[in-house]
């Protein structure tokens, strides 16, 4: 069946893609991990694997899901070949895998933004202690139903009608307050401790390779490169769009908003406290959630003289942050349902199965936290397997004949040269490999029980649920490779 939903402009699928990237990576994650990885010192690899890691594979996606029209398991499988689609299996596996417990995280900063808004937020005398209450009570399950249920119904309006429409206001919604917010924090008394430790590196600190590694990781998160995510939403590409230039937008423009937003955070915290104290408080608070959970809402508290305001604030932050996650989780719920689409069946079918499935296997992370460290732990350290599979992709197919005859079609905007080739050929695998191998080598060298599978957070469980994954999608790969016939 012909393909009919489409963006309707180019500003329209950038500003959707931007839902993507833009998440709680950019909000919660990100500041965190600065704080942890010496402040300005960690932005610099940061930047350079923008370069090195999240752009081509952006532009390889782009290039994947509008050459094809498809999701990743067909997208690779006429890409790289019919025996590799289980790789494409992979990578949505691992999406949906992170969608089951994101949903979860979603539901956290909905109920927070209520909290806030009412004002319940401001008469707790003890933060962590009402955190620990609402996360080992029943509430994360009941708004991680909620939440789903809300990105399966606009899901199932398809593109225009539905994902561009909720994009068109809540990413421009979420800018409005991060600026805002932005310029707040930068007004606070002893804000310029907070910027001059974000910007300011220490140059000695770069040997430390636990930096760079976590300024991979981090841009894996930052921008969805490598998901799959920015994958479906090219399907709904017009011929005409420009590959190179879209995924330059998305890939400054995410980075930006994480900026913005760690300039936000970072003043905030420092005109109220000092460096030691957000490094501690960014290790603090269960799966890292002090900061934006238990310690942010002190602060708010504390932020101007008026309660009133205070209660603003802090609603305006806790909306930003919902309206960040729920976008990202609309694209990973149009994954998982494109990935049934593409095996022929209808869309309406395909979302209640997605719905489904994602209400009743994100339950076990909404009533354990322990549960959901190790999901995020074992599918966050696949996201770079993912991002290896779809270099591979490419290289099989040939990484010039991909780049002059997808990516630089006829009206591109901008013509990509050989530099591609190189980064997707070998830089992008090398650092896949090196993160991989430097991961196994610490594990075994500081984890004396690295090969027990059943531990939240090490080797063992990775391996085991990889290796689990991967032999069954194998095993099926015959079957992952029928056509199916599309309909949008």
């Amino acid at each position: 069946m012909k393909q009919e939903d489409f963006f309707s402009s180019r500003w329209m699928l950038i500003i959707s893609t931007l839902g993507i990237a833009v998440g709680t990576g950019n909000i919660w994650r990100f500041s965190r991990v600065v704080a942890q990885n010496e402040g300005g010192t960690f932005l610099i690899p940061w930047v350079i694997f923008l370069f090195l890691w999240s752009l081509p594979l952006i532009i390889s996606e782009f290039a994947l899901g509008k050459s094809t029209r498809k999701g990743p398991i067909y997208a690779i499988a006429e890409t790289a070949g019919k025996k590799y689609a289980w790789m494409g299996a992979f990578i949505v596996f691992v999406a949906t895998a992170i969608m089951f417990y994101y949903s979860v995280v979603t539901g956290w900063c909905l109920r927070y933004f209520s909290t806030a808004l009412t004002g319940e937020l401001f008469v707790v005398t003890d933060h962590l202690e009402f955190w620990n209450q609402f996360s080992n009570g029943y509430q994360p399950a009941v708004f991680h139903l909620l939440v789903i249920l809300l990105c399966g119904a606009i899901v199932y309006h398809g593109i225009s009608k539905g994902i561009e429409r909720v994009s068109r206001y809540l990413v421009p919604s979420l800018l409005i307050i991060l600026v805002i917010l932005f310029i707040r924090a930068i007004t606070l008394p002893g804000a310029i401790d907070g910027l001059n430790y974000f910007f300011t590196p220490d140059f000695e600190k770069l040997t430390d390779y636990r930096i760079w590694l976590n300024a991979l990781t981090q841009n894996a998160w930052d921008t969805g490169a490598g998901w799959g995510l920015i994958m479906v939403y090219a399907i709904y590409m017009r011929q005409k769009e420009d590959i190179a230039l879209n995924a330059a937008l998305i890939g400054f423009g995410n980075n930006s908003i994480s900026l913005l937003a760690g300039m936000m955070i970072f003043s905030t915290v420092f005109s109220l406290s000092s460096a030691d104290a957000m490094v501690e408080i960014a290790k603090s608070g269960p799966a890292n959630t002090g900061l934006t959970f238990i310690y942010l809402p002190q602060l708010f508290e504390r932020i101007t003289g008026s309660s009133s305001v205070n209660v603003l604030i802090a609603s305006l932050f806790f909306l930003a942050l919902f309206f960040a996650a729920l976008t990202s989780l609309i694209s990973m719920v149009e994954l998982a349902t494109r990935t049934f689409i593409d095996a022929g069946m209808n869309r309406r079918r395909a979302i209640i199965i997605v719905v489904a499935l994602g209400a009743v296997l994100g339950i076990p992370s909404a009533f354990s936290s322990s549960f959901l460290i190790n999901q995020d732990w074992v599918w966050g350290v696949a996201l770079m397997l993912s991002g290896a599979f779809i270099a591979f992709a490419v290289i099989k197919h040939g990484a010039s004949r991909f780049r002059e005859k997808i990516i630089n079609h006829e009206g591109s905007d901008i013509k990509i040269g050989r530099w591609y080739d190189i980064l997707i050929t070998y830089v992008v695998p090398v650092q896949a490999v090196a993160l991989i191998l430097w991961w196994l080598i610490s594990s075994v060298t500081w984890d004396a029980e690295w090969w027990n599978p059943f531990h939240i957070e090490n080797a063992g469980t990775v391996l085991f649920q990889w290796g689990l994954v991967i032999a069954v999608l194998v095993s099926l790969n015959k079957l992952l490779t029928r056509n199916g016939k599309q309909r949008a």
